[in-house]
């Protein structure tokens, strides 16, 4: 399937200006990593209007967090590895260049949002393409007061009080000038391995742009989805990822037999199909 993205901005455009609705009304866009949600999970800009996150502390104590860019590729098999400043393509130090967001650092009560303002300016010597940052949200541990009477260590010596740290990172991409993707599924399969049954799928990806969309299985004989995987993505530096997801016993056996397999868009943002594959899994 060909996609254009002239009439994807504008449904951006429509889902921004609906954020102050997204923390009830769409289920879809939101993430969570412990007490700090986010909505949405993924911005789109296209250089000629800003946007907003909104930050929401749902823990039940004051809690401050830091913002800021990263830089992350994507490998064939989807894990986003990081990618350091000095070691950024022409693609990525532009992003990085073109980004301006603020505040850069909030302290939240519990139940108190926060909305980060984004904006992108590509320069008009930049070629039409997809520019991509990473938009990173850590939490910052508390200062707590020295305890005078600490009790030692049974065994003598010093104790160490570890503290997690707890962050989201989200995409942000910015697109400029007309992009096209076409998009194909190949080699649906169930395989076995040590740890139980994988559902396998190649996604193949060509064009200017981006991929992004849930993937479900259909029985070919009608019905509601046998398996559903949401939120993937293919970034434009890889041509194809290599998609595995670990099924239970009953889910695999229904998946056996012929099937219809689907990447559809996410669906709060139409759930248009984006291609298909029919085949029998075995």
């Amino acid at each position: 399937m060909l996609i254009s993205f002239a009439e994807t901005r504008r449904t951006a455009g429509a889902l921004l200006a609906a954020a102050g609705l997204c923390l009830t009304v769409l289920p879809a866009p939101l993430a969570a990593q412990g007490d700090l949600l986010i909505a949405p999970t993924r911005l789109i800009l296209d250089g000629r209007r800003g946007g907003e996150v909104l930050l929401s502390n749902i823990g039940n104590e004051e809690a401050t967090y830091r913002i800021s860019l990263e830089l992350r590729r994507m490998t064939p098999e989807g894990e986003l590895e990081p990618v350091e400043e000095a070691e950024a393509n022409l693609t990525e130090r532009a992003a990085l260049e073109m980004i301006r967001y603020a505040p850069r650092r909030v302290t939240l009560p519990p139940d108190q949002p926060q909305a980060i303002r984004i904006s992108a300016r590509p320069g008009a010597e930049l070629p039409d393409g997809e520019y991509r940052v990473h938009l990173s949200f850590a939490a910052l541990p508390k200062v707590r007061p020295i305890e005078t009477e600490t009790a030692a260590p049974s065994g003598g010596g010093f104790s160490v009080n570890l503290i997690p740290v707890y962050g989201i990172t989200m995409p942000i991409i910015i697109r400029k000038g007309e992009l096209q993707v076409t998009a194909g599924l190949a080699n649906p399969r169930l395989e076995q391995t040590d740890a139980g049954t994988v559902f396998a799928v190649d996604i193949a990806r060509s064009g200017t742009a981006s991929l992004f969309g849930d993937l479900l299985v259909y029985p070919r004989s009608g019905g509601d989805p046998v398996f559903v995987a949401r939120g993937i993505g293919v970034y434009p530096e890889i041509d194809g990822r290599h998609s595995a997801f670990e099924v239970g016993p009953e889910q695999a056996a229904a998946m056996r037999g012929p099937v219809r397999v689907e990447y559809r868009e996410p669906l709060h943002l139409g759930g248009a199909l984006i291609t298909s594959v029919e085949t029998v899994l075995r």
